[in-house]
């Protein structure tokens, strides 16, 4: 059985959903019960908000939550290589092509990005155009710029 709370954080509500055993979505918004209310989480939601908390504070660069996004085997391996982007980091959509040996597959990746179930925990924020610039966000651009922002203060 899954359970949710959600939280505040600088970019808005955040929503967390897990099962017993993993966290299986970070979406933006409020859903289910927050999590300040007493007993409304279980240990690993309340795990998964006190590393997203750290994060946005500036404390944490890796999430160490066990996760199981619902995707198929193409977006599983987008997924993968975007947990690998270094913190403070960005790559493009054909770097990540390239990287999961699918070199021409720059819009699947982006689709992949966009079906992402677990923003932040699987840094698609990371990901921007070949030129450099930012490009889609199921959040908006200006939560991604802020996330970028957020990662490249507190790299150096």
């Amino acid at each position: 059985m899954e359970r949710s709370v959600w939280f505040d954080t600088p970019v808005g509500p955040l929503t967390v959903v897990a099962s017993d055993r993993a966290v299986t979505a970070v979406r933006f918004g409020a859903a289910g019960e927050p999590a300040a209310s007493a007993g409304a989480s279980t240990p690993l939601l309340r795990q998964a908000v006190g590393e997203l908390r750290e994060y946005f504070a500036g404390m944490r660069r890796e999430f160490s939550l066990p996760l199981a996004p619902a995707g198929t085997p193409f977006q599983q391996q987008v997924w993968a290589a975007l947990r690998e982007i270094p913190y403070g980091r960005t790559r493009t959509y054909g770097q990540i092509a390239a990287q999961i040996g699918r070199p021409k597959a720059c819009r699947a990746v982006g689709m992949a990005n966009n079906r992402n179930p677990l923003a932040i925990v699987v840094p698609c924020h990371r990901v921007v155009g070949a030129s450099g610039a930012l490009t889609g966000y199921a959040a908006g651009l200006s939560v991604k710029e802020k996330l970028l922002a957020l990662e490249s203060v507190n790299s150096e």
